[in-house]
């Protein structure tokens, strides 16, 4: 009886034991494609080669039903992320240089890296507030840790240079920037406006972004990274600033519907070049 119930408890800690051991593949097969993916390279351009240029500020609005693959999953999964946790995982890893907006949070230039310990408290701040004990009636200062999620950040900022390459006869655009935005709200809760948190320069952002996945809304067989999404340009924005002598954004000489209007001109002006180089 004893030798039984010896040999009955070492069969289940022998199959505790393989069960623990075993690796359970959650599909049909191993999603390898982006993982092992490579950047593919820009073509070289000669400056001599650019006949025409202008370099455009555009906002990419995550609210928008097309852009909804860059906001979610609100939670990682374990074979996507949404955008701001990729940058989130190349910022930890190294592999990613975050650069400050400068003291007037207007600075796009790439001139100031941050330092990890920056990039924390910037993720990470200490709100102080005061609220009344119910007590003894008086005010009792409360500090609480405010963590940025993946969720707060609704809006990207692109910088981009538009050119027409005359060697190619083709007209490129060349994403140089991209910065997450997050909401700048008063100290009673109301809605200020939006914020660069900060700029990251996109040719070294592609790398990270190749290797992970984005949500495909027609074949969930057709792998697609973040970087086959910006190349090509499966989202929608709007224009919010071009090279000016002013060196202004359009909300500074518009609003509201001034403002797209102006926006939707100057896609239009850009389009029409193009269009009016080719004689049909």
């Amino acid at each position: 009886m004893k030798r039984s119930a010896i040999l009955i408890l070492t069969i289940c800690l022998l199959g505790s034991m393989d069960i623990q051991a075993q690796t359970v593949l959650d599909g049909a097969y191993i999603k390898e494609h982006t993982r092992t993916k490579k950047v593919v390279p820009y073509p070289s351009v000669r400056e001599a080669d650019v006949m025409w240029a202008k370099r455009i500020w555009q906002v990419i609005d995550l609210r928008e039903k097309i852009n909804l693959p860059l906001y979610y999953p609100l939670k990682d999964l374990s074979d996507r992320k949404n955008l701001f946790d990729v940058i989130r995982y190349g910022l930890e890893d190294g592999s990613i240089t975050a650069y400050s907006t400068g003291p007037l949070g207007s600075d796009d230039e790439f001139k100031q890296p941050l330092f990890k310990d920056e990039i924390d408290a910037m993720m990470s701040t200490i709100d102080t507030t005061y609220t009344t004990d119910l007590v003894t009636g008086e005010l009792v200062e409360v500090i609480q840790q405010i963590d940025i999620e993946s969720s707060d950040v609704k809006r990207y900022k692109l910088k981009e240079d538009w050119y027409f390459d005359r060697q190619r006869s083709e007209r490129y655009v060349r994403i140089i920037g991209i910065a997450p935005m997050i909401e700048v709200r008063g100290e009673d809760g109301e809605f200020r406006g939006y914020r660069d948190l900060f700029w990251l320069y996109f040719p070294e952002c592609r790398y990270v972004f190749a290797n992970w996945d984005i949500f495909n809304r027609s074949n969930d067989a057709e792998r697609r990274s973040y970087e086959d999404y910006f190349w090509k340009r499966q989202f929608n924005s709007y224009v919010v600033k071009e090279s000016n002598v002013y060196d202004r954004n359009i909300a500074e000489y518009t609003s509201g519907i001034d403002h797209l209007l102006e926006s939707e001109r100057i896609k239009k002006e850009i389009f029409e070049f193009e269009h009016d180089l080719w004689d049909f």
